[in-house]
């Protein structure tokens, strides 16, 4: 079982937002690029990256979510308390 995990996110503050980024992303446009013009998070200006992370490191649905969704997919949004994440997840360990 996965201990660690590297991910991607793109935190917006309402659900329609995330589900449209997410049409965008099946569209073929490019994760990091949307997440610096749209997350609210500061790792927007690394192209939403998290880097390396442990499991428990985050708050539980974001946690949850990239510990058991498909690697390299988008998915979402996952909901917590500063918004609605897309996450992409690049490996676990």
């Amino acid at each position: 079982m996965a201990n660690t995990a590297s991910a991607l996110h793109i935190l917006v503050d309402t659900e329609q937002q995330a589900n449209d980024i997410l049409d965008k992303l099946a569209q073929g446009a490019d994760f990091q690029e949307l997440a610096r013009k749209h997350s609210t998070c500061p790792s927007k200006r690394a192209g939403g990256s998290l880097g390396e992370f442990r499991k428990g490191d985050m708050v539980p649905s974001f946690d949850k979510a990239v510990f058991s969704c498909e690697l390299l997919k988008p998915y979402g949004p996952v909901k917590t308390q500063f918004g609605y994440h897309i996450i992409k997840v690049l490996y676990r360990n």
